[in-house]
Order: structure tokens, then sequence, then C-alpha cells
């Protein structure tokens, strides 16, 4: 379980062919020096787990399912990847529940600048849609985000500067796909819902 507060940038040092998979090494020696093999990690909001580490680096495998839903499938070698490490039942709660399980990509369609500030327009399935509401919490790329706009196949979110600076969502340009986990308790609401016409 995550919180979606990125605590750091890390990069793509080399990507494995490992038919029908990959290995994915990651460097960012802060939290290399901090983590176990076996420990799970939130890469760009997914949730994986470490196989190998070295003093700068760790190492996760990473299957066609994982491939093919989220962007990691588009990393290349140099790419920078949102880092966040599992939370502890002492850790404060600054974003909300993150399972690190992606429901689906979204498009970066939109940006109006205001300076330092910017507000990001996404493309979204309708059925991921039905399931985000305006001020509720979605995470990009495993960043936590309030919801502003959400309509049947988009939504918005309004970024500060600080956000843009310290993760890749200030990276992101017109045409970019972004992992995307709906709220939790949307989830199981909308199959409540749904389940009642069974």
């Amino acid at each position: 379980m995550f919180s979606g507060i990125v605590e750091s940038l890390g990069m793509v040092s080399d990507i494995i062919m490992e038919p029908p998979g990959c290995r994915l090494v990651i460097e960012e020696p802060k939290i290399a020096a901090s983590i176990n093999i076996a420990d799970s990690i939130s890469v760009n909001g997914c949730c994986l787990t470490v196989i190998d580490k070295t003093d700068r680096t760790f190492t996760f495998q990473a299957g066609p399912e994982t491939l093919t839903r989220t962007n990691l499938g588009l990393l290349v070698q140099g790419s920078p990847v949102n880092l966040e490490r599992a939370l502890q039942l002492s850790d404060r709660l600054g974003g909300h529940f993150v399972s690190g399980h992606i429901d689906g990509q979204a498009e970066l369609v939109q940006i109006d600048d205001h300076g330092d500030w910017q507000d990001y327009y996404f493309s979204i399935p309708k059925e991921l849609a039905v399931q985000m509401v305006s001020k509720g919490s979605a995470a990009v790329d495993g960043v936590s985000l309030t919801l502003v706009r959400c309509d049947r196949d988009l939504f918005s979110v309004a970024l500060i500067p600080f956000t843009l600076k310290v993760t890749t969502l200030g990276r992101k340009k017109i045409g970019d796909k972004v992992n995307i986990e709906t709220d939790i308790l949307a989830k199981y609401v909308h199959r409540f819902l749904e389940a009642k016409e069974w």
C-alpha cells in the first residue's frame, strides 16, 4: 500500500529483455540504500517487487500484463520514473490509499499554462471515468492528485509548482500516456452498483 506521495525521481539505467517480459533496473542511490530484496516499490504508480539490488540500483521483473497495461512498456534507458516505498503502519498518510494496481492509462491532451502553475487535461476510457468525481482522488503515474473536472471521457488536475518540479509530471508533453489508479473506494461502490443488475 502506498500514499501517492512521490519520494524521489529515479532513472532507468537498463532494460534487460526476458521474453515475454523484461527486467527494469532503476538507479536511485538513496532508496537503494534503504530497501531489501522482496520489498514493494511504486514505479510510476505500479507496485513492483525488488528482485536484486546494488548500492545505487534496484531491479524488478515486469511481465507482459504490466508492460501492456501501464506506461512501463514505453520506458527507455534514461527515462525518469516516480518512486515511492511501501507505507509503514506508523507513516503519516499525506495523499490517499494507493494500491499500486494500475487500472488503465490516460493521455495528456491539453495543458493550460498559468506561469509556474499548470492545469493538465487527460482523455480517459469511460470505464475509468465512472470511478472519478470532482474533488476526489486519483493516482496519476503514482502521484496522488485531487481531481478538478470530471467528464465522461476526460478529467483535469491543477498542478502546483512543487509537484511539477519533483515528479515526472512536469516533463509530460501532449500525447504522453500516464498510469491511472482510481480511488479504491470508488471501485467498490462501482462494483456494488454494477452487481445490482446481475
